[in-house]
């Protein structure tokens, strides 16, 4: 062990003080800094200006002639919840979702500043033409994610409930069926609920059948909670469910190389319901399960996704009247971020 002397001290004061105090060394580091800390030496205060998603640009979109521009990744709110079975109010799950204000924007396992380094921009929300009717709401949905996928822009949103996903997944696989990682306490691959197909309990189901899915490549991870009697299709289908109470034994490593093995090298859409993550970390939810993922979990089983080519992705079923601390939201903006993290690794391995 090197001991802490004099000139150790005085190497310090060299390298760290005086004309050198602001100094950041490291290249990796300073390139980071470069993005983040203006030629005055001050950073935006995370609690000034108008709120985003992930703190990213805002760039209001025209949806008669939307225009992305040059936008790589798209950031945006889908405000529905009229599939939600329990606990409404995540259609308030974008606005939530926006004022959480210090998450990122360096990634510091995967060492990689999204929101700097892809030209990335908060869209707004999707235009909703009915606030009465989930058919409805799933078609305008599917058509402005049809745009963005027109475009070349990958898009990352924030629900609203988890039907969200199917009229997403409508766009996005509509050419090739999609492989899935999907973080859940429930499989959501139920049959018609209360005379409806379309709910939050059955979207996955729905788009194997639309043939927009691939079951062999879709893993579902963090599984549980009283309702395994209507999962049987995720079995079924060939889909890979790993149950929460299996993490312990498997470990966090071997839950991502399973990951891995069943999505193989297929575009992958990631979807992340709040509910993955045990109430004691996410209690503001529609229908929490207790026994689930801890965040710190989560997070590294996101990264450990690094270099799939993620096609796009969402953090859904945050109810922020059932948040009382913020606590879910901050988890689920993170999620978020964890999600853009991949999109943008995945682009730098592309470049």
């Amino acid at each position: 062990m090197t001991s802490f002397d004099a000139g150790r001290l005085e190497t310090l004061r060299a390298r760290f003080g005086g004309a050198n105090e602001a100094v950041i060394h490291d290249p990796h580091f300073r390139a980071v800094a470069a993005n983040i800390i203006d030629a005055s030496g001050t950073r935006s205060a995370p609690y000034a200006g108008v709120p985003t998603l992930l703190d990213a640009p805002m760039r209001q979109i025209d949806w008669s002639r939307p225009d992305f521009g040059d936008l790589q990744a798209a950031l945006i709110g889908v405000p529905m919840d009229l599939g939600i079975s329990n606990r409404s109010g995540c259609r308030f799950g974008p606005r939530a979702l926006r004022a959480i204000e210090r998450v990122g924007p360096y990634n510091h396992v995967l060492r990689c500043t999204p929101t700097r380094e892809l030209r990335v921009a908060d869209i707004g929300d999707v235009p909703l033409s009915s606030r009465y009717s989930l058919e409805q709401s799933h078609r305008d949905i599917e058509a402005a994610f049809t745009k963005i996928k027109a475009a070349g822009v990958i898009p990352l949103a924030a629900g609203g409930d988890h039907s969200i996903t199917l009229p997403i997944l409508r766009a996005l696989g509509r050419d090739r069926p999609l492989a899935l990682v999907h973080f859940d306490a429930h499989c959501d691959t139920g049959g018609p609920f209360d005379g409806s197909r379309f709910h939050h309990g059955g979207p996955f189901r729905q788009a194997v059948l639309d043939g927009v899915l691939d079951p062999t490549r879709t893993i579902q991870i963090g599984i549980r909670g009283a309702a395994g009697y209507l999962w049987e299709f995720s079995h079924a289908s060939g889909m890979t469910v790993i149950h929460a109470e299996e993490i312990a034994g498997l470990g966090v490593d071997g839950v991502i190389a399973r990951a891995r093995q069943v999505v193989g090298d297929a575009p992958v859409y990631v979807s992340f319901d709040i509910d993955c993550l045990d109430p004691a970390f996410a209690p503001g939810t529609g229908t929490p399960e207790i026994g689930g993922v801890t965040a710190r979990e989560a997070q590294a089983m996101l990264r450990g996704l690094a270099g799939l080519p993620v096609v796009g992705g969402d953090l859904v079923e945050v109810s922020p009247a059932y948040d009382a601390t913020t606590n879910t939201a901050h988890a689920g903006a993170q999620m978020m971020f964890e999600i853009l993290s991949l999109i943008c690794v995945h682009r730098q391995a592309r470049a």
